[in-house]
């Protein structure tokens, strides 16, 4: 199947079977949206959205971050991933934004990153969900569903890579949803260590399927020529 082919399936199957996909993590404006994707590196959206109620209701503003320090903030991020860094990450995105933005979450990628703790990632995450920029950030389940498929090149080694080739094959304005396509997908279908191919139903256009079927069909073949 040619690469244009599966990427039409790709739009086709999920424009069709799963028109409305959202993030996970629980939020009610930018600024919420923010503190949950910084706080959700390396950790579960189940895990951000069992602690974020009680940070969002105690520091609602960036004021409020801008105004805390380390001991007053920590406890409220202490279960979650790196607690001591994404502490120090909360704490001064708080000032920057009251210091250097008017309190405002920016909605540029290039404003975002200047933000601390806050990459490439995070920033495409923010511009894509609030203000459906068709930005695409790159996660674990993206990279590894998008070379599974053969959306993007096996030897695409970086995040990066398969950013550019994603945003030039994906329509426009499937951007900002493809996201969560390829998210969802990889975290409830095609897993990491055992992907639930016989569930699957993209399967027709996987890559990573195929190759395997060619696989089990030669070992079959071999074996019955043995017995022979």
């Amino acid at each position: 199947m040619l690469k244009k082919e599966r990427y039409k399936a790709f739009i086709d199957h999920f424009s069709t079977h799963m028109p409305v996909a959202e993030t996970e993590l629980n939020y009610e404006n930018s600024f919420q949206l923010l503190i949950a994707v910084v706080l959700s590196a390396q950790c579960t959206d189940k895990r951000i959205n069992m602690v974020t109620p009680a940070i969002f209701r105690d520091f609602p503003t960036p004021e409020h971050l801008a105004a805390s320090d380390f001991d007053e903030l920590f406890p409220y991020i202490k279960t979650v991933s790196y607690p001591n860094n994404k502490t120090k990450h909360l704490l001064g995105l708080g000032k920057m934004l009251v210091e250097e933005f008017d309190s405002k979450v920016p909605s540029t990628v290039k404003e975002l990153i200047k933000l601390p703790g806050v990459g490439r990632k995070t920033a495409n995450v923010i511009t894509s969900v609030v203000w459906n920029q068709p930005n695409m950030a790159v996660d674990t389940h993206v990279f590894r569903v998008s070379k599974r498929l053969g959306l993007v090149p096996q030897n695409a080694k970086t995040p990066l890579e398969v950013e550019r080739h994603l945003v030039k094959h994906i329509p426009k304005e499937h951007i900002h949803i493809a996201h969560h396509w390829l998210i969802l997908h990889g975290r409830y279908v095609c897993l990491a260590r055992k992907p639930k191919c016989e569930e699957c139903q993209i399967s027709h256009f996987c890559r990573y399927f195929e190759k395997n079927n060619e696989k089990i069909q030669i070992e079959q073949e071999l074996l019955t020529g043995n017995k022979k």
